[in-house]
């Protein structure tokens, strides 16, 4: 047994080689990845990172306002940026075009890049998006020898359970967006709710207004056979996994059904459920039946608070929110669910520890020594995360919000560097300057040796695959140099292989005089040696921002 590291990646962004993309700009003007650009040597270097699985994120067809390489476009004024969201779903059973050398052969090359991942030894998880489609779904380009949702729905009432949609009858859809110019507006009557649950023919500018909802009831309707339809399509051409989106928006009822079924054909197959409601946590799980839930409202966002008071401290005490105790409230909150959580620092949604809005990169591994080390939880890595990409560009639809950018056309300068060093197979030498002589920047090799370091020690070490946690925080004092606000300590420990972690959320490097007590000797079954007992002080330096880890048996 090994834990579970997933490698997020955008397809449109990972192969893109373009040198100066320009703000706002078309498909022919930015270029775009392909699936062929994930390469047998990209695959081999995510193996070696320490990774289990790939989510390939954007692969299923969505609205866009390109022509190029076999897109068809959608109209602009609901399409947001001119790549367009991969969230906005119009058509469930095809691949995006563009992301193909030869568009008409779409499909078979994304069933190359599944044989080449798992011949790689990796898995491969694709998005589900059972909550909503784009504006215009079953309309471009749809393939009509599988179900289409809303094609016999009766749009003159608002709600029936046979619908797959919700109307608006005699009223027409009221967009916050202007179209074009020289564009004829955008007609929908009668409107449709909005796909974050936005029940009005006018949907704001901050709703998903490129997104039209899915009428689910919490009870066996068509809807259901259509979605399962989807899911068994892509397991049977031999996707390992789903990211569900936004499940709490969709009964679990539904989820349960569905997750049933699809484990009796596919029983290796696994569900993660992008879930924030940590009173849910348990139902997804013991009831509903999904294998893992992203820890965002948890341990995510416990260590979002704690470094940024740490970045930005304006001398105001520590509060209950910023302190590292939260990081043991969000563990004994979890207890025997914490297996089951999907850890991260990064994902699409969040903003790059890197960039300005959050930590940069020189307070990443304070955090990621918690998150990765702490339990036996898989974790998440967000391509160029492991180089300290900050999202910090101008791309276009989104701009600098210290993000990578979903909706653009665009290529980002730490992942081209990245690439080449794969390309080289130069990122096995984790030295800085054999790191930076293959081409990368100084400061991505700095953090690229530490945090590959990290990942791979992640993925092999049975203290941290299998182990147990004993949280060293309630017995350590602020008189030996411990900081129950700054500071954060554990133990992890599998048979005769024991290790101590340190985490220093403090811009001064810390000297703690850690203390095992009795009862973690007991519970962990550590023997007590003459060097390692119940009366031994550890002293551990951690520099500012940064963690240790130190191999005691």
């Amino acid at each position: 047994m090994s834990k579970p590291i997933i490698y997020q990646m955008l397809p449109r962004l990972w192969g893109n080689d373009k040198v100066r993309p320009k703000k706002n700009g078309g498909l022919a003007d930015n270029g775009t990845g392909k699936f062929s650009d994930i390469d047998a040597a990209t695959l081999e270097y995510l193996k070696w990172l320490g990774c289990s699985h790939v989510w390939y994120t954007g692969v299923i067809r969505h609205s866009t306002q390109e022509s190029e390489q076999g897109c068809t476009p959608s109209h602009p004024q609901f399409v947001k940026g001119k790549a367009g969201s991969p969230y906005a779903i119009c058509d469930y059973y095809d691949v995006n075009a563009y992301l193909a050398d030869d568009p008409a052969n779409r499909m078979g090359e994304f069933e190359d890049l599944l044989k080449r991942s798992h011949d790689a030894g990796l898995k491969v998880i694709i998005d589900f998006v059972p909550n909503h489609v784009s504006r215009d779904y079953g309309k471009v380009g749809f393939s009509t020898e599988h179900p289409c949702l809303g094609a016999e729905d009766d749009k003159n009432v608002h709600w029936s359970a046979e619908n797959d949609f919700f109307y608006y009858p005699g009223q027409k859809l009221q967009l916050p967006s202007e179209s074009p110019k020289g564009v004829e507006s955008y007609e929908e009557c009668p409107a449709m709710a909005t796909g974050n649950n936005c029940y009005t023919p006018a949907p704001g500018v901050n709703d998903w207004y490129e997104t039209i909802k899915i009428n689910y009831c919490d009870f066996h309707t068509g809807t259901w056979d259509k979605m399962l339809d989807i899911v068994m399509f892509w397991a049977a051409k031999g996707v390992d996994g789903f990211r569900c989106d936004m499940v709490e928006l969709v009964p679990p009822q539904f989820f349960q059904w569905l997750i049933k079924r699809v484990k009796e054909a596919y029983p290796e197959v696994i569900f993660v459920a992008e879930v924030y409601k940590k009173d849910l946590y348990s139902q997804y799980i013991r009831e509903v039946g999904f294998d893992y839930l992203y820890d965002k409202s948890g341990l995510y966002d416990s260590l979002r608070a704690i470094v940024e008071k740490a970045v930005n401290d304006n001398g105001m005490p520590v509060d209950l929110w910023q302190s590292t105790t939260g990081i043991t409230r969000s563990w004994q909150f979890l207890n025997d669910l914490q297996p089951y959580m999907l850890n991260f620092l990064e994902n699409h949604d969040e903003q790059r520890y890197a960039s300005d809005y959050f930590g940069k990169d020189s307070c990443t591994f304070a955090a990621l020594y918690t998150s990765l080390f702490l339990n036996t939880a898989p974790f998440m890595i967000y391509f160029g995360e492991e180089v300290g990409e900050a999202g910090m560009e101008e791309e276009g639809f989104s701009g600098v919000n210290g993000r990578t950018t979903i909706f653009d056309w665009w290529s980002v300068g730490s992942l081209r560097r990245l690439r080449k060093v794969i390309a080289k197979g130069e990122y096995k030498n984790l030295s800085v300057s054999s790191l930076t002589k293959a081409g990368l920047k100084p400061e991505e090799a700095r953090v690229f040796a530490r945090f590959a370091h990290a990942t791979r020690f992640a993925a092999t070490d049975l203290a941290i695959t299998k182990g147990s946690t004993y949280d060293l925080c309630y017995c350590n004092f602020s008189s030996d140099g411990f900081n129950k606000d700054r500071h954060y300590a554990f133990l992890r420990d599998f048979e005769d292989h024991t290790l101590l972690v340190a985490a220093n959320f403090s811009m001064v490097p810390a000297t703690m005089k850690l203390r095992i007590p009795q009862h973690a000797f007991e519970w962990m079954e550590i023997p007590q040696t003459e060097d390692l007992n119940t009366s031994t002080i550890l002293e551990v330096t951690v520099p500012p921002m940064d963690g240790t880890i130190l191999q005691l048996i």
